[in-house]
């Protein structure tokens, strides 16, 4: 697993990785909604602090949760304002998970949640499969190339991107 190196690198331990990126994110949401935000947890804890400028954006930024693991749209449930898997998760199972989310976030009293696929590649039929599954946004995966390449898979991307909008 790459992060258990990475992670360790920077000094998170891989078993409570997920404990901790929770308290930041409901930590930044209290700085970010509160004149006067204070947080206390395992991981993050302060004593009342003041911090400017707030997002424009109320009452935070879009906080997008990555990942399909088991526990994924429990995090994007509690904490998260959208989704974003990867597209090698596969059509299927991602239509399964967005079905699920969307029937877990009516239960909660939520609305609709964001799905954005990472990693798409360039095809029309599979932005349109992607789009029937409920999926709102796709970030096509660009390879590095050449320049000229480069432009050509640019010219793609954006003929998809115009014929998925009509």
């Amino acid at each position: 697993m790459l992060f258990s190196v990475e992670g360790r690198d920077h000094g998170t331990d891989p078993k409570s990785r997920m404990s901790l990126l929770r308290e930041r994110v409901l930590a930044m949401k209290e700085i970010w909604a509160k004149e006067r935000a204070e947080f206390h947890g395992d991981f993050v804890d302060f004593d009342p602090i003041f911090s400017w400028p707030k997002p424009v954006q109320r009452p935070n930024p879009p906080i997008l949760v990555g990942g399909s693991g088991p526990r994924t749209l429990d995090r994007v449930l509690e904490y998260g304002d959208g989704w974003m898997p990867t597209y090698d998760l596969g059509i299927e199972e991602i239509a399964r998970k967005i079905a699920d989310l969307r029937r877990r976030a009516s239960d909660a009293g939520r609305g609709p949640i964001p799905v954005t696929i990472y990693a798409v590649p360039g095809d029309r039929g599979i932005v349109a499969r992607l789009a029937d599954a409920g999926v709102d946004r796709v970030l096509f995966d660009l390879p590095t190339l050449p320049a000229d390449e480069t432009a050509r898979a640019l010219d793609e991307f954006a003929a998809v991107a115009r014929n998925a909008q009509r």
